[in-house]
């Protein structure tokens, strides 16, 4: 994923290695991520951002309502913004649809979030 790249490329440019490069890669794909080109893949900010992410119970209704498969399957959007939660994102030919069932291109996992949260704390912290 391209925030755990940019994290490990961050943390290298601390200790000195392609410092410049390095940041200017985090930073250029921080933008990227966040939606420069004109879809964030973070769901609830930004431009265009995922309505559809693969989590079962974001797109569940509140209770008493019944979270089945029905519920899962619809093409609506999810029922809770999951905000700040980063998706998969787009394949390598920079193709991305906002489809729950999609999981490679929608799944929100903690082994990206935590590199996407990594990096925007070290730019903030780096006022970059």
């Amino acid at each position: 994923m391209a925030a755990n790249a940019a994290f490990i490329c961050a943390q290298a440019a601390d200790l000195g290695i392609n410092a410049a490069s390095y940041r200017a890669f985090a930073k250029k794909q921080i933008d990227y991520i966040l939606g420069d080109t004109g879809r964030s893949f973070v769901i609830g900010y930004g431009t265009n951002p995922p309505t559809h992410p693969h989590h079962r119970s974001s797109s569940c209704p509140d209770a008493p309502a019944v979270c089945d498969w029905n519920a899962y399957n619809s093409a609506s959007p999810n029922v809770h913004v999951l905000t700040g939660a980063l998706v998969g994102g787009p394949d390598s030919s920079d193709n991305y649809k906002d489809e729950r069932s999609n999981y490679i291109s929608n799944e929100v996992a903690t082994d990206y979030n935590a590199a996407f949260q990594g990096l925007l704390a070290y730019l903030i912290k780096n006022n970059l």
